[in-house]
């Protein structure tokens, strides 16, 4: 697909909550709020030119890396938020990319993301095929307080549970969506700090990409205000989450 005309290095895109997409208590989950963040980046790709169906001409798509989002509060049924979103850097086969969500005037989550260009074939990492010189880059305008990072794995983590990856968790990349690995965990904690919004903020790594009919183990363990979760194949990590809590 061309570059769209109204194409600008920094894009905005509103939504309306609705309320499929929220808890019991009428706030946005926060496995919506990450699919709300990566389809506002979907859209600036497609306007772009560095869509999926672009990237596939090549046999590429993007996949997330990393991801950081720190919350100040979640927006509730009915409210329009807007996403904003840029890149703060893009070379070979990584992007930065920074989102924002506000209500009104008023930030309420930041979030970086590192993504990597992988060719869906090969499946690999590899250079990007298109061009991208035409997004301006934004290294200085930081979206968080702090940057994605490496979750560390903790050693004294216990078995929590078990699971086999089903249709419902793949994606159009053939393998599981990664807001998928983020419910998994949230799903396997006390429900009542999470509907209190005392998630401050979570970090994920994504380190191998996992197939239906494999096999799962959900590792965790807690370390006063915080939580991590490794999500392993045949002992091997593919996943990891620290959320920090008030």
């Amino acid at each position: 697909m061309p570059i769209a005309t109204d194409f600008t290095s920094i894009y905005s895109h509103d939504w309306e909550i609705n309320f499929v997409q929220c808890t019991p208590n009428g706030l946005l989950k926060h496995t919506e709020l990450c699919n709300l963040l990566q389809l506002t980046a979907g859209y600036h790709a497609e306007k772009g030119g560095l869509s999926f169906t672009d990237m596939q001409e090549h046999h590429q798509a993007w996949v997330l890396s990393r991801m950081r989002v720190e919350i100040e509060s979640l927006p509730k049924w009915r409210d329009i938020v807007t996403v904003k979103t840029w890149i703060y850097d893009l070379q070979g086969s990584r992007s930065i990319r920074a989102l924002e969500m506000y209500v009104g005037d008023k930030k309420i989550v930041g979030c970086v993301t590192y993504w990597a260009v992988f060719n869906t074939k090969l499946r690999k990492a590899e250079a990007l095929a298109l061009p991208h010189e035409h997004f301006i880059k934004y290294p200085e305008k930081e979206a968080t307080s702090e940057s994605f990072k490496k979750v560390t794995l903790q050693p004294d983590a216990k078995l929590h549970s078990e699971r086999k990856v089903v249709l419902s968790d793949l994606d159009i990349v053939n393998h599981v969506n990664n807001v998928k690995y983020l419910e998994w965990c949230l799903d396997a904690i006390d429900y009542k700090p999470l509907l209190r919004q005392q998630l401050l903020s979570f970090d994920m790594n994504f380190m191998r990409e996992l197939q239906l009919g494999q096999d799962v183990q959900l590792v965790a363990t807690q370390q006063d205000k915080q939580t991590f979760f490794s999500i392993n194949k045949e002992d091997k990590p593919c996943f990891a989450l620290e959320l920090n809590w008030k």
